[in-house]
């Protein structure tokens, strides 16, 4: 990895393709104004200090626009290339003017969807009048967010940026929510195939390890979070008024939840894993007990076998008539009397 502090160059990490594209909405109480473009300048005249810019960034293909929006918004350059960064870790900044958040959300893969999950990094950055979202992909994750706005639900135009950047956080608590309880449930019903010995172990084997490897993506980048939520609870904080703080806490209470429902994951994965050992096990134990019984029954007969395969010159039964048949009903009546002994002790 390059020394980023050792350049001036802005180059976009990740692997979208995404045209970059830009989608304001200024609002105060009384009314609202939308605007689209793939320039700041398409959408400057709308930018007013006095009203909340909910400005959305989607595609972060054209560093060139991402550096304009943030000299326009004084954010610092370190900044605007952790915005670039596309595997930057999760984080949480406070700044003088402004706060920076660095999250990942999360998709299965819909062809295949024990495939690794599809992570996309959001990053957003609170200001006083102002609240900025970067997504790496076209994609209508805070749509919900702006239909809001356009019909004041819950009044929200009249709130101040804070409790916008909290609806934004809610959404994400929303999105880790879905993912863990999905792979939670995935693991319970792994769980109930595991109890039964005639489950295919490959398969489920081959599960676990796809459901350990999506639990282990989310747990890497929301785990920090655990630390890091406290930095926007501070009261020293200016840009977090006092008014909106129970929503932080709202989200705070949805962060415990989805960390509560990981170390669940994690318990149950490390109980899947041995359950799926022991499995192994009684199945190798199983096949070892049938062929065990096989060689008890043929015991007997080899005996027999290597006894009339003896080379005496006097032995009656080789010269008898019917001696071929009564062989074989001996070896019959013995290898059913040992088979039906295993079977009343249920040994088979």
């Amino acid at each position: 990895m390059r020394n980023n502090l050792l350049s001036e160059n802005l180059t976009y990490t990740g692997n979208s393709q995404t045209p970059t594209h830009l989608h304001l909405c200024s609002y105060n109480a009384t009314e609202m104004q939308e605007a689209e473009g793939k320039k700041l300048k398409d959408i400057r005249n709308l930018l007013d200090n006095n009203r909340v810019n909910f400005l959305q960034i989607h595609g972060l293909t054209d560093t060139e626009t991402i550096r304009e929006i943030c000299e326009h918004f004084e954010i610092d350059f370190l900044v605007l290339q952790d915005i670039l960064f596309a595997d930057h870790p999760t984080k949480i900044e406070e700044h003088d003017n402004y706060t920076v958040i660095i999250l990942k959300i999360f998709h299965f893969n819909e062809e295949n969807r024990n495939d690794e999950l599809q992570i996309q990094q959001v990053s957003m950055i609170l200001g006083n009048s102002y609240v900025l979202s970067f997504l790496e992909n076209e994609e209508p994750f805070f749509d919900n967010i702006a239909s809001a706005i356009r019909n004041d639900v819950l009044r929200i135009r009249s709130r101040q940026t804070d409790y916008l950047l909290s609806v934004l956080l809610n959404n994400v608590m929303g999105n880790y929510n879905y993912m863990v309880n999905t792979i939670d449930d995935s693991l319970e019903d792994l769980e109930e195939e595991l109890l039964n010995i005639k489950t295919d172990v490959k398969g489920v084997g081959y599960q676990i390890q796809s459901l350990r490897r999506q639990y282990l993506q989310i747990k890497k980048s929301v785990l920090p979070l655990k630390e890091q939520y406290v930095k926007l609870l501070r009261s020293e904080n200016m840009l977090m008024h006092k008014v909106n703080r129970a929503f932080f806490n709202d989200v705070n209470d949805h962060l415990q939840f989805v960390l509560q429902t990981i170390e669940i994951c994690r318990e149950t994965l490390s109980s899947l894993v041995d359950l799926y050992i022991s499995n192994n096990d009684l199945r190798m134990n199983d096949i070892m007990k049938r062929l065990t019984i096989v060689s008890t029954i043929f015991i007997p007969l080899t005996f027999l076998v290597g006894v009339w395969g003896m080379n005496f010159d006097w032995m009656p039964e080789l010269s008898w008539k019917y001696g071929y048949l009564m062989a074989w009903i001996i070896m019959l009546i013995i290898g059913g009397i040992v088979f039906f002994y295993f079977k009343k002790k249920n040994w088979y």
